[in-house]
């Protein structure tokens, strides 16, 4: 499949997607969004991908926002619209997805560029990378998860500070607040969340599905964690990966796990 502002690449089991749109500082818009979705649910369904790495061309930005020329004259319907759109489609749905999605913020991550890498399973940042939800700067607030994952992550008070001063943060204060698990020099960004991907590849992808799902299940209206948690739990003992994983224990070697 062709995709008009991407790039895909897969090796050893890891798909890299690349957001291809370096004049624009890899801004999000329409387009941008649908590829995105496309190439993930396609991913997703691959069983032979175990772990998605995204990030951004070029060492300036991973996403330094959405593309706001395409919105500027909206009316409050259609931006209710972009907003649900945008979240169902891309930012819910990665969030969501079985399959683990590092992001590897590459330089700036502003507005929906954060929400972006906020929706991935965890963040790997490059030491020059600034991030920041400069929304309410425009007039308006974020739209793409933003004002529910930020204080997820570092707490209400820094989130409700970052949001209402619209101001940008560094790799490393992102660190200290959790926002970011780890930052690393930018030449060694790929590499080292190639490092963290292998390492997730050598446990069971049916458990990972599961722990992700009772993780987020945390965060969910209406959700109990506990039962989600109980529930996924039980559902391992009827795999193959349970079998090959205890197995392989009380053999005292390696487990191998078959795909997704």
């Amino acid at each position: 499949m062709n995709y008009e502002n991407i790039l895909i690449a897969t090796e050893n089991n890891i798909a890299t997607i690349t957001i291809n749109r370096p004049t624009k500082l890899n801004a999000l818009n329409g387009m941008t969004i649908s590829d995105l979705h496309k190439a993930i649910k396609t991913l997703g369904k691959n069983n032979e991908i175990r772990v998605i790495i995204l990030t951004g061309s070029g060492e300036k930005a991973f996403v330094a926002g959405a593309d706001i020329a395409e919105f500027a004259n909206f009316s409050i319907e259609e931006g209710m619209q972009l907003a649900a759109e945008g979240q169902a489609k891309l930012f819910d749905y990665i969030e969501n997805l079985k399959t683990p999605v590092i992001a590897a913020i590459n330089g700036f991550a502003l507005g929906g560029g954060l929400e972006l890498a906020m929706a991935c399973h965890f963040r790997v940042a490059s030491d020059n990378a600034k991030m920041g939800l400069p929304e309410v700067s425009l007039g308006l607030i974020p739209g793409y998860g933003g004002t529910q994952r930020l204080p997820q992550l570092v707490g209400k008070g820094r989130a409700m500070e970052m949001i209402m001063t619209a101001g940008m943060i560094t790799a490393e204060d992102a660190y200290r607040a959790g926002l970011v698990n780890h930052v690393v020099p930018q030449a060694e960004l790929l590499e080292f969340c190639t490092g963290i991907a292998q390492r997730i590849m050598k446990n069971s992808p049916y458990a990972i599905g599961k722990a992700i799902k009772s993780v987020n299940a945390n965060f969910k209206e209406g959700k109990n964690g506990y039962e989600t948690e109980i529930k996924a739990f039980g559902k391992c003992f009827g795999t193959e990966d349970f079998k090959e994983g205890t197995t392989s224990f009380l053999e005292k070697r390696k487990a191998t796990f078959k795909g997704k």
